[in-house]
């Protein structure tokens, strides 16, 4: 898969609406104006954000985009070329579009459904059976166990993946997304939202995603536009959003912990990790005591590196072994790709002040501590060193 996102541009475009009496958003022909004079730009592969209260004119200014809603006035383009020049129907073959309630045909199988633009713009039937396969494999599901059934024999989380499916599905160079995972519950939304990064991650496209929910901006968006009464109030990247809030209402629609927000923008490998003591399964206690310089604990490791469980020195005799029954695997594990704000959410939930981080194979890369992620939020320098650990009890798995 091969797709390429496009730049999309934002001039002066304004969409009004019928003689409504006084507003506050109105024109100087006492319209309503759903929006007004918006101009910004979305580079070519990022991801945009449009957020705001209900009303604010975000899903209008997403549906000018492939022409469900003709703009009154000002241009929008696509890599340099104004949408007004196609037809809607040519153009909205090739913009992919996901909303809340996904759309799918429910007479039709999963299949049938991915493949809907694909047969439209007259693929052959080889090539859509390969991109509908290659799609539901991108998006997480067995193509032999899901392309047969029909839309009601999913979950509203499976629909949702289907619906992302039928927007790739003739490589858009340019995504459209209302709301897509509104209507799932959180766990199910976090683990769409984390899919669909992945899938970004890997095909490169323009995205212009539509979300009320300022959390859900800032963990989406490389740009966040926040909206107001159909004007653009702040287009900034989610960092600059929560450091410097343009006025008081982007800092009061952040909210008062927008400091604490900033740790989903960061990630453990953003942290200076620290070489904790470690232990090989199979060494005496009284070896480990002398290499550990007085440290209670101790991560034991596996012969690959593997870590099993801290243990605590202390508890064992002198002529005690080391082994994976004396370890007490309650730190959590992490990857360098875990937001700080998961990581520090699961060091609080177990109870433990220190982290361990492991690469793709599972082997131990280094450790950190709460107060890494203090100095992470605060932007102070980092110290190594500094030893494990928790405050009593040993250090929950988690990855």
């Amino acid at each position: 898969m091969t797709t390429r996102g496009a730049t999309v541009e934002f001039r002066d475009v304004t969409k009004r609406y019928g003689r409504l009496g006084a507003a506050a958003a109105r024109g100087a022909d006492g319209e309503l104006g759903a929006v007004n004079d918006l101009s910004l730009v979305v580079p070519a592969g990022a991801i945009c954000v449009l957020v705001g209260p209900s009303g604010c004119g975000k899903t209008t200014s997403l549906k000018m985009v492939n022409r469900l809603i003709e703009p009154t006035s000002g241009t929008i383009l696509i890599d340099g070329h104004d949408v007004r020049q196609d037809d809607p129907v040519i153009l909205r073959r090739r913009i992919g579009y996901v909303i809340q309630q996904v759309g799918l045909f429910p007479h039709q199988t999963i299949s049938m459904n991915v493949a809907t633009v694909p047969r439209l713009l007259g693929w052959d039937g080889a090539r859509i059976d390969r991109r509908v396969r290659e799609l539901m494999e991108l998006v997480g599901l067995d193509s032999a166990r899901y392309r047969d059934r029909y839309p009601a024999a999913l979950s509203g989380g499976e629909r949702q993946r289907v619906g992302v499916a039928r927007a790739l599905a003739a490589e858009p160079p340019v995504m459209l997304m209302d709301e897509p995972f509104g209507a799932v519950d959180p766990i199910v939304r976090e683990r769409l939202q984390d899919e669909f990064l992945r899938i970004h991650r890997e095909l490169g496209m323009t995205v212009l995603f539509v979300t009320h929910d300022i959390d859900e901006a800032i963990k989406m968006g490389d740009r966040v536009a926040v909206m107001r009464e159909g004007r653009l109030v702040q287009y900034a990247p989610p960092s600059e959003l929560l450091t410097t809030p343009a006025d008081d209402f982007v800092a009061r629609f952040v909210g008062a912990d927008r400091g604490l927000k900033r740790l989903a923008l960061t990630t453990v490998g953003d942290v200076t990790l620290r070489d904790a003591p470690t232990a090989r399964e199979g060494e005496p206690a009284s070896s480990v005591r002398v290499r550990a310089a007085g440290q209670s604990f101790v991560l034991l490791l596996d012969a690959e590196r593997h870590p099993i469980g801290w243990i605590n020195l202390a508890r064992l005799g002198e002529d005690a072994v080391l082994a994976a029954a004396h370890a007490d695997p309650s730190s959590p594990f992490f990857t360098r790709r875990t937001r700080l704000r998961d990581a520090l959410s699961a060091l609080l939930a177990s109870g433990v002040r220190t982290g361990v981080v492991v690469d793709d194979d599972g082997r131990y890369s280094g450790a950190f501590t709460i107060d890494e992620i203090g100095n992470a939020l605060t932007g102070n320098s980092l110290t190594q060193g500094q030893g494990p650990l928790r405050s009593e009890a040993a250090p929950k798995a988690a990855t």
